[in-house]
């Protein structure tokens, strides 16, 4: 039930059985890693480096009187087809390969991360026709196979193995979906890391991979029809030659794939060609009777959702919630009543149920909206369990469906629970809990009783009662008070090495997990903070809004005020600051690098939009409107060149150490993004000495489907790059 952390945020679909399950990063501890006491000042040994050579035009244009240079446009083009930018990219990542192999403790980190990964994780189960689906990773498998059992405390047997799909290990299994009767399974592949989704389907009972295939699915939910005959999807347009990873995704539509069909006759249910800015998921309701379409136009949380006899023909759609005025994501129906989850008069959410055949569908208030922010909500076993976030720790609550409070659902602490998904008539449910210093557990949850029992426990050696976790909060330049975790070993005291991360954007809401390579950081005497900033979604729509748009530099203001507060309360030293984000917590590295270099002394910005000026003209990147504005209006434009990564980098003043990550595949935020930023700070003079590198992955994307291997070597190098910047000695 939580909202993607990536850029596309799409409407959310409530206890839906279209389903991605990765099984959520854990850890298993050998040996720590040996680290010496980190001093409070250290000083950087500057290694000679020689970028490449980035050739410059003298691209400009006028935008509202106002002169704008791109003279590195040229680097927006497709590494895949453009062999000088692929040139370029081997040039740069040469220099960063032998600045990285400089790094003491590089080894040491890659070694230790891989014990780390070297555990048992699983994902939560989706029950269909008594079969209960699920993946699981034994530990370093560079993908997590799909297993199936035929009863919650059967045998697991083997489904899916992606890992044998490509030879690197970079085509990963992604959505999936199990038919009502538990007999087929809708799955996608996706390689390389795109977004773009290839579907398949196999026949559960054999294992057999059927005719069936679906192409060119991207943002999309898998649903399939009550009997089992053919399942929902949403699709775009095959692009053009060479386009397949640049062009924008315009005119999705909404199909009925009937199986053992060729695509071609796949039946189109639902589109608006006089609209194709818009985006439509596609969901069959819990009766199995309508087609229930959720239509966005961007990444903000404002829905039009229409219904759909889709059974018949000739049936003409009804739009139920008209306007794109507020989020109304549908939860599930009994009969006439569909139930949604809504900020419409409600910026922390309410739950609403509306009689779809009456003469006036008029929205009843189920569970009114609450001081806590209310982060979705599902209908199982006769119940409405809504997830609540207070100061973005998880609150699950179970409430009848006439809207009474009933229960709240036992967490093992602050954390995160995410899962609750299953149908109005099922007696249990499962969930996962997890937290900064705990291993996701999956635990089954009885309904009726109101017993939560694990279900799937991490084996791990190392002691989660080591790591402290603490929430603190600090004042923003205007005052506002802002939440952060800080995680580090018990004993670490007085200044410390500290990882500072961040997002702040997009409704995303920032929330405890676990992950193996933090806990590297950990094990060597490292801090790790997490900083809820304002754009995302922690405590609503007051909250999103105050960090888009007009109010984006509420956002960059939050993070600097959170790493002056690191260092004026002792928990790092000056010049012991790191930073990192990825997506849109790129953009905000590089934002607040540019406007407070002096307060950090290594970044670690991930496919970043670092252009602000053009991000609307790429794939996904249209949609990202919502949040930051249109470049080609004028008032929008002049906020965007206040902080656009690209257009504020500035000699005269000593910037920290930079090491930008991207990938060659990334079809979200294209890499142009980061060749652009790095080239012009390489080239600007006046920045100082420190390294300002880039290390470009290949066959991979925006980090979905990255196979373990990639994951823990990049990790390790990041790592070792912020350590050698920030004090942090590893060995």
């Amino acid at each position: 039930m939580r909202k993607s952390l990536l850029l596309m945020t799409l409407p959310t679909i409530a206890a839906c059985t279209t389903t991605a399950n990765p099984p959520v990063t854990a850890a298993e501890a050998a040996a720590p890693v040996s680290a010496e006491a980190p001093a409070q000042q250290h000083t950087d040994t500057v290694v000679a480096l020689s970028y490449p050579d980035t050739r410059r035009t003298d691209v400009a244009e006028t935008q509202f009187g106002t002169a704008v240079a791109d003279p590195y446009r040229w680097l927006e083009n497709d590494v895949r087809t453009d062999a000088e930018v692929r040139s370029w990219v081997e040039a740069q990542n040469k220099v960063t390969d032998a600045f990285l192999d400089t790094l003491p403790g590089r080894d040491a980190l890659k070694a230790r991360m891989t014990q780390l990964y070297d555990y048992e994780r699983t994902g939560v189960p989706v029950e269909k026709g008594g079969r209960y689906f699920y993946q699981r990773n034994d530990g370093l498998q560079n993908q997590s196979p799909l297993y199936v059992r035929d009863s919650v405390d059967g045998a697991p047997r083997l489904l899916i193995d992606p890992n044998g799909w490509s030879k690197d290990g970079a085509t990963a299994l992604a959505e999936w979906a199990p038919s009502e009767d538990g007999k087929y399974l809708a799955y996608a592949v996706q390689d390389g890391g795109t977004d773009w989704r290839t579907i398949k389907v196999l026949e559960v009972a054999t294992g057999k991979v059927l005719s069936d295939e679906v192409k060119w699915v991207k943002f999309s939910a898998l649903s399939w029809a009550k009997d089992g005959s053919g399942f929902v999807y949403s699709r775009f347009d095959e692009p053009a030659a060479g386009q397949t990873f640049q062009s924008l995704n315009r005119n999705q539509q909404v199909f009925f794939h009937k199986l053992g069909a060729s695509q071609a006759q796949d039946r189109l249910l639902f589109a608006t060609p006089a609209k194709p800015e818009l985006n439509h998921i596609g969901q069959i309701s819990d009766d199995g009777s309508t087609l229930v379409v959720t239509s966005s136009s961007g990444t903000d949380d404002r829905y039009e959702v229409t219904l759909l006899d889709w059974q018949k023909k000739a049936a003409k759609p009804r739009v139920l919630i008209p306007g794109f005025q507020n989020n109304y994501s549908y939860i599930g129906n009994r009969g006439s009543t569909y139930y949604f989850f809504t900020n419409d008069n409600a910026p922390k959410l309410k739950v609403v149920s509306i009689d779809v055949l009456a003469a006036k569908p008029n929205r009843r208030t189920l569970i009114a909206e609450d001081a806590a922010t209310l982060d979705g909500a599902s209908l199982v076993g006769g119940k409405l369990i809504a997830s609540y976030l207070k100061d973005a720790s998880t609150e699950v609550r179970v409430h009848s469906l006439s809207g009474a409070r009933e229960r709240v659902i036992d967490l093992p602490g602050i954390g995160t629970a995410s899962g609750f998904s299953g149908e109005i008539d099922d007696p249990q449910t499962f969930f996962a809990f997890t937290s900064f210093n705990r291993p996701t557990t999956v635990y089954r949850y009885d309904v009726r009783m109101g017993e939560a029992t694990p279900w799937a426990t991490p084996k791990v050696a190392f002691n989660p009662e080591d790591y402290g976790v603490e929430q603190r909060f600090f004042a923003s330049k205007d005052g506002t008070r802002v939440p952060m975790f800080i995680v580090r070993k018990k004993g670490t005291t007085g200044p410390a090495p500290t990882l500072l991360y961040g997002y702040g954007g997009f409704n995303a809401s920032m929330t405890p997990s676990f992950s193996p390579t933090r806990l590297a950081w950990l094990e060597a005497g490292g801090v790790w903070v997490l900083a809820n900033i304002r754009g995302g979604g922690e405590y609503g729509k007051a909250w999103h809004d105050a960090g888009r748009l007009a109010n984006k530099q509420n956002v960059f203001d939050d993070f600097i005020g959170a790493g002056e507060y690191l260092i004026a309360n002792g928990i790092t030293p000056k010049g012991g600051l790191a930073i990192q984000g990825g997506s849109n917590g790129g953009l905000l590295v590089g934002a607040v690098v540019n406007q407070r270099p002096d307060l950090f002394a290594a970044a670690a910005p991930a496919v970043g939009v670092m252009d602000m000026l053009r991000f609307d003209r790429f794939t996904a990147g249209r949609y990202w409107v919502d949040d930051y504005g249109y470049p080609n209006k004028e008032a929008d434009f002049r906020t965007l060149m206040t902080y656009s990564p690209y257009h504020n980098i500035k000699g005269g003043r000593d910037y920290p150490a930079v090491l930008v990550t991207t990938a060659d595949t990334d079809d979200r935020v294209v890499p142009g993004h980061s060749f652009k930023y790095i080239s012009m700070l390489q080239n600007t003079a006046g920045v100082g000495s420190k390294p300002h590198l880039i290390r470009i992955e290949t066959r991979a994307g925006h980090g979905s489907g990255k196979p373990t291997d990639k994951i823990i070597e990049e990790a390790a190098d990041v790592y070792a790059f912020l350590a050698k910047h920030t004090g942090l000695a590893i060995r």
